[in-house]
């Protein structure tokens, strides 16, 4: 008898390094299944653009698996309805996943073991959602780690996994009527300025990046008028790369900059996976007594606080669904701080809005800037127009988003004077920056 295996994408949208996919091959017959759960297509956390994303890199993978004998399917609803329902369709002996860290996927998973169980299946779960997984490096407590610096050294030293290279031939299953109609009803919306997804184009933009710009990744990664980043975010949350092919690109670099940058992923990981109400509850309890004012937040939102680079940024991020890392600092500072509101009115907003939205990074990282995360500082603060004044210099990210102010010199642009702000129909400042932070230090910094 043929051993029939289900492999459920979730995120590891990808056929090269993807442990669930390798192993189910060498078992025999493989039927790969992507499910849209109803709890997540129907939330408000998923924006447009990253369910576009979605849609993209699922297409792609199903070329993907087209190329090694294979065809995606897709279901949709209950997760773990759908999934239970196929393997008996499929009459299936085992299923494969990825394993994932956030409260919802490891409830989902638990139940999924739960159904499996009582009608004879078993569930594999395989690491491949990051480089090194959550546990397996912890300080003396046994806890997870705290402070990110001590865990970068243990990660560098820990033990990777072997790379593995995308299965050679599965066994060929054509695409049924179902999956045909169900991507068609989630079809993607087309004329979105913004990256596309999917494994082909994020490997030929990963490849690309490392050879012009990982080796000045350290001297040009603040620099916003030239975004010289790597924008590869996207393609790590939803698994069309591997991070651990990611690091081992990048590791041998002659500075570890970038790395690193891939270790914060798995720092937070490993937080949240110990700690998953850490996605809406304060790591570090604080008692803020946040401020609500629905005029400032709604300002923050659509980039009219009258502070230019706060505001370039945030009209990025409604039009490219992207933000660059600095002023993703800025921004919350400035929401956190300046406003003296809570952190987690800004993670809503950028996971409705961000390609690369991931709960353990984008929360964790407002906790970060809020003071109420790892790393602690509750008197981290980022001034905006110093930020803008050192990292936009001549203005030029600013000019891109803010309209307004192309007309500006390269020294007024950063905060241009209350009359030519009136001149030019830019808002004044929402708050005085200075005013703010003092009562901040005063009221909530203690």
């Amino acid at each position: 008898m043929i051993e029939r295996s289900i492999v459920v994408f979730t995120r590891d949208l990808r056929v090269v390094d993807n442990p669930a996919l390798s192993e189910a091959a060498k078992q025999g017959e493989v039927f790969p299944l992507f499910i849209f759960d109803q709890k997540i297509v129907t939330s408000n956390d998923l924006g447009s653009k990253r369910f576009t994303f979605l849609l993209e890199s699922l297409d792609d993978l199903h070329s993907g698996l087209q190329k090694i004998g294979s065809s995606l399917f897709l279901r949709a609803g209950n997760w773990v309805e759908e999934v239970i329902n196929f393997c008996q369709e499929r009459e299936a002996q085992t299923i494969h996943l990825a394993i994932d860290h956030s409260s919802h996927s490891r409830k989902r998973l638990a139940d999924l073991q739960k159904k499996a169980h009582q009608i004879g299946v078993q569930v594999k779960g395989h690491h491949g959602i990051s480089v090194v997984e959550p546990g397996a490096i912890t300080p003396a407590s046994g806890e997870e780690y705290k402070m990110f610096s001590p865990y970068y050294q243990k990660w560098k030293e820990a033990t990777w996994r072997d790379f593995l290279p995308a299965p050679q031939n599965l066994h060929s299953v054509g695409r049924d009527q179902e999956s045909l109609e169900i991507f068609h009803n989630f079809r993607p919306e087309k004329n979105h300025i913004r990256m596309k997804g999917g494994e082909t184009i994020g490997r030929i933009s990963m490849q690309a990046w490392m050879d012009k710009d990982l080796k000045n990744y350290s001297s040009l990664r603040n620099d916003l008028a030239t975004d010289r980043t790597s924008r590869l975010s996207p393609y790590l949350h939803f698994g069309c790369l591997s991070s651990l092919e990611v690091a081992l690109l990048s590791r041998d670099s002659d500075d570890d900059s970038f790395v690193r940058q891939v270790c914060w992923r798995d720092f937070y990981l490993q937080v949240l996976s110990s700690h998953p109400e850490a996605s809406f509850v304060d790591y570090r309890s604080r008692n803020f007594q946040w401020r609500s004012d629905t005029t400032q937040y709604e300002a923050w939102k659509e980039g009219t606080t009258g502070y230019p680079i706060v505001d370039a940024a945030m009209r990025q991020l409604l039009h490219e669904g992207f933000m660059h890392n600095r002023t993703r600092m800025v921004v919350a500072s400035f929401l956190t701080k300046d406003l003296h509101m809570d952190w987690r009115l800004g993670a809503k907003h950028f996971m409705e809005h961000l390609l690369d939205g991931d709960i353990a990074s984008n929360q964790l990282n407002w906790q970060w800037v809020a003071g109420t995360g790892t790393d602690y500082n509750p008197h981290r603060v980022f001034n905006p127009i110093r930020q803008s004044e050192r990292f936009d210099k001549d203005g030029e990210y600013i000019r891109r988003w803010v309209p307004e102010l192309r007309q500006c010199s390269g020294k007024e642009i950063h905060d241009p004077g209350p009359l030519l702000r009136e001149e030019i129909g830019y808002p004044q400042p929402i708050v005085d920056h200075g005013e703010a932070i003092k009562k901040y230090k005063q009221d909530y910094a203690s």
